[in-house]
C-alpha cells in the first residue's frame, strides 16, 4: 500500500514552469505505476501523464506532449511532473495515482488504486 501526498502547486503566468512532487509512504513504491491527472472546475478528471514502475515507459496526453515530462525516483519514493510552457489551459487541481504493476500501464482513473488530495495549479494571463 501507498499514500501518495502531492506538492509544488502554485500559481503561474502564461509560459511559466511548474514542478510537481508527489512523495508516496510506503516500502513497495517501485511496485506500482505512478500516474498524474488533473481535473479542472466542472470537467471530469483527466489523464496527464504515467510512469511504469521501472521509469522506461512514459505516456502522455496529447496536449501536454513536449511541454510536460514524467519522471520518477524510486530510490526517494517520488514521483516528478515538470511543466513547462504552461497555458490558461492546464489549470487544474493535479492529482498524483499509484496503479498496482500487475497488468498494462493505465490511462483512467479507474485503474489506479491510491490517490493524493490534489494540488492547484492556475496559469494566468
Amino acid at each position: 500500500q501507498v499514500q501518495p501526498v502531492e506538492s509544488g502547486g502554485g500559481l503561474v503566468q502564461v509560459g511559466g514552469s511548474l514542478r510537481l512532487s508527489c512523495a508516496a509512504s510506503g516500502r513497495t513504491f517501485s511496485s506500482y505505476h505512478m500516474g498524474w491527472f488533473r481535473q479542472a472546475p466542472g470537467k471530469e478528471r483527466e489523464f496527464v501523464a504515467v510512469t511504469s514502475w521501472s521509469g522506461r515507459t512514459t505516456k502522455y496526453l496529447d496536449s501536454v506532449k513536449g511541454r510536460f515530462t514524467i519522471s520518477r525516483d524510486n530510490a526517494k519514493n517520488t514521483v516528478y511532473l515538470q511543466m513547462n510552457s504552461l497555458k490558461p489551459e492546464d489549470t487544474a487541481v493535479y492529482y498524483c495515482a499509484a496503479a498496482r504493476a500487475e497488468g498494462g500501464i493505465p490511462m483512467t482513473p479507474r485503474g489506479y488504486d491510491y490517490w493524493g488530495q490534489g494540488t492547484q495549479v492556475t496559469v494566468s494571463s
